[in-house]
């Protein structure tokens, strides 16, 4: 049981390669920082690893199973989500918050019927949020579930992104430079909601940060890249 990539590697332009063969097996309730300078592939690696993009060779595994780019358009929920360091870059600027929050979550079939489900299970999925206590945990507010994306700031549409992806209950977390952005007392809050939430679903965690205090802090295991 691992995300594992193997051997893999990608080029934007052909003959240019970003990643040449690289291998990172990562275990349920691990958390593993990447090291590397910028510049040197760590936010492509961490698309491949979320199934974003796909690698020129090699394969991504998540427990055994082949992850692809076709996979992570599908409608099914992702065991392996991304979240990135400008999240208004994660959200549908004409869709509401309250929907956007559920995107993770399983889907009904198409048609009339299917929209009505499709309805009926995007509620569902707020109110798990709010039963569970994870709006509570990350500070969400119903307010914001009305509002457009615009109307958020950077560090509440942190907070949407992050909520968002443990809807979808994945195995895996990549979490790419995902408080960079805010200020230490809120990036100390939300990475202990996160780091809480990862040892309660022995959730594997690969993160990427140019803080070396917060490497420290956070990763069992630092992978050079």
């Amino acid at each position: 049981m691992s995300l594992e990539a193997r051997d893999i590697s990608f080029a934007y332009v052909p003959g240019r390669p970003v990643l040449e063969q690289v291998s990172l097996a990562v275990e349920p309730g691990e958390r593993v920082a990447i090291a590397a300078p910028s510049g040197a592939g760590k936010s492509t690696l961490c698309r491949l690893l979320a199934g974003y993009l796909e690698p020129q060779a090699g394969a991504v595994l998540v427990d055994g199973e082949r992850v692809d780019a076709h996979a992570a358009r599908s409608r099914a929920p992702r065991p392996v989500q991304l979240i990135v360091q400008h999240p208004e870059q994660a959200f549908d600027p004409l869709t509401r918050m309250k929907r956007s929050l559920v995107e993770g979550a399983p889907r009904a079939g198409a048609g009339a019927r299917g929209e009505r489900a499709g309805a009926r299970s995007r509620q569902a999925s707020l109110e798990h949020a709010r039963a569970t206590g994870l709006f509570d945990r990350f500070g969400i507010r119903d307010a914001w579930l009305e509002r457009l994306p615009h109307e958020l700031s950077g560090g509440e549409l942190m907070r949407c992104c992050i909520v968002r992806a443990l809807l979808a209950e994945p195995r895996y977390l990549i979490c790419d430079e995902m408080t960079a952005m805010l200020d230490a007392v809120t990036q100390a809050e939300l990475w202990r909601s996160v780091l809480a939430i990862a040892d309660e679903r022995r959730m594997g965690i690969v993160l990427v940060s140019h803080s070396p205090a917060l490497v420290r802090r956070l990763a069992t295991r630092v992978v050079p890249l």
